[in-house]
């Protein structure tokens, strides 16, 4: 069947959505399994020593690179390989595309057929410039695609499920980002900001593991850090605070192991000192918020640290959190995909499928009904290239037309490039 495919590469993580373009009526989007936890897969790309790139969680971090669709545009380029020499400078914007190219094959494969259209989601800071690098990148390998900003997306997503009257405050805040972002009602981007100092969701990782250090003290200061032993032991505990912070969303209090050399120690927290933990840093995010979204009826949570009570709480106005609020982006953008490809007229009456956090009036419902939107703000997708594409402009290397495989480098080929570079 038909359809089209939305992708957010996201500094962590990378998602997948498809929708349908056969059938009776609407169709939800649908997440893709790429195959690492949560259905996503890291946004990771590691160097491998036969000049191809794997796709998956990271590896030696001189030969992988991490966090690249959020430098974009950025004229430093991503460097592989150690400082000695013999280092590859690969530009963001073409690792972003690789990601996409990658995606899109995995999804053709498990469909049985390429998309009739992708959009990808990209973050609300992106100008003319960064966006043109983006388009010339993704063709040089063979893909098509419109782009998005993240909280227009996140709008298509909201209006797919309720109705809207007017702007939609979109509140953003993931793993290492936050943004602040109005869109209006016909999907156009109002204002928006991104923090740069703002603290996200690892800072919060950071703050459990410090409440962690403070509450053992001279048990896990003392640790020689040194020891193969000790670096395995803060590794583990770094997971297992993050697995906390995210337990405290569901849960008022919950325990971190703690593996030490002399035994096993559970250090408790709760979910009201984890918030005053972190309560200057989203006192901060709301504050920039506050000042971007003046006026909105409606905000939506976005992004996996929009899980955490005090967020919601925090911020002002009628507030819906999605059920899951960090696949917002990618579904809205599959939706926008879809908008591009039958246009805005097939959509019937949209269904009420999120969670009201909280109302000021107890007595006001969203209103349900149709949704008069334009797509004015979408241009339709440009037209394919000629076949003989001119490759982008880089360094002396290998071409961007790279193999992108599996989703991890296997022991042989590790040891074939350790052999290769003397390591």
């Amino acid at each position: 069947m038909p359809y089209v495919l939305g992708v957010d590469v996201g500094t962590t993580r990378t998602a997948a959505a498809v929708c349908r373009l056969g059938g009776v009526g609407r169709t939800e989007p649908e997440l893709v399994g790429l195959g690492g936890p949560g259905g996503g897969v890291a946004s990771t790309l590691q160097l491998t020593s036969d000049g191809a790139f794997a796709v998956g969680e990271p590896g030696d971090p001189r030969w992988t690179a991490t966090g690249f669709s959020r430098r974009v545009g950025d004229t430093v380029p991503i460097v592989f390989g150690p400082d000695s020499g013999g280092a590859e400078r690969c530009p963001a914007e073409e690792l972003t595309a690789l990601m996409v190219m990658w995606v899109a094959d995995q999804v053709a494969a498990r469909e049985g057929e390429r998309p009739a259209h992708i959009v990808l989601a990209h973050p609300p800071g992106w100008g003319a410039h960064a966006k043109g690098l983006m388009h010339r990148a993704l063709r040089a390998v063979g893909v098509e695609a419109s782009l998005v900003p993240e909280p227009v997306a996140a709008a298509e997503n909201h209006a797919f499920s309720r109705s809207s009257a007017g702007s939609l405050g979109v509140f953003s805040l993931g793993s290492h980002a936050f943004s602040a972002s109005v869109v209006g009602r016909g999907f156009e981007l109002v204002n928006s900001v991104e923090g740069v100092d703002q603290d996200a969701g690892v800072d919060f990782d950071d703050a459990v593991f410090a409440h962690v250090q403070a509450s053992l003290g001279r048990a896990l200061a003392e640790l020689d850090a040194d020891d193969p032993r000790t670096r395995g032991l803060f590794g583990r505990l770094r997971r297992d605070c993050e697995a906390a912070k995210r337990m405290l969303s569901g849960t008022v209090e919950t325990s971190i192991a703690v593996h030490l050399p002399s035994g096993r120690v559970d250090v408790p927290i709760t979910r009201a000192q984890f918030e005053e933990l972190i309560r200057p840093a989203v006192e901060q995010a709301v504050s920039a918020f506050s000042r971007v979204a003046t006026g909105v009826e409606m905000t939506v949570l976005v992004g996996g640290s929009a899980r955490i009570p005090l967020v919601a709480a925090s911020v002002p106005g009628r507030v819906v959190l999605e059920a899951a609020p960090e696949t917002s982006v990618v579904k809205g953008a599959a939706l926008a995909a879809r908008r591009l490809v039958i246009g805005p007229d097939a959509e019937p009456e949209p269904r009420e499928t999120s969670v009201m956090v909280r109302d000021e009036d107890p007595l006001l419902r969203f209103p349900v009904g149709g949704l008069e939107v334009a797509d004015a703000e979408f241009t339709a997708p440009p037209p394919r290239p000629p076949v003989d594409i001119t490759p982008l402009e880089l360094p002396e290397r290998r071409s961007v037309k790279r193999v992108v495989r599996g989703l991890a480098m296997t022991g042989g080929q590790r040891r074939a490039r350790d052999s290769k570079d003397g390591r």
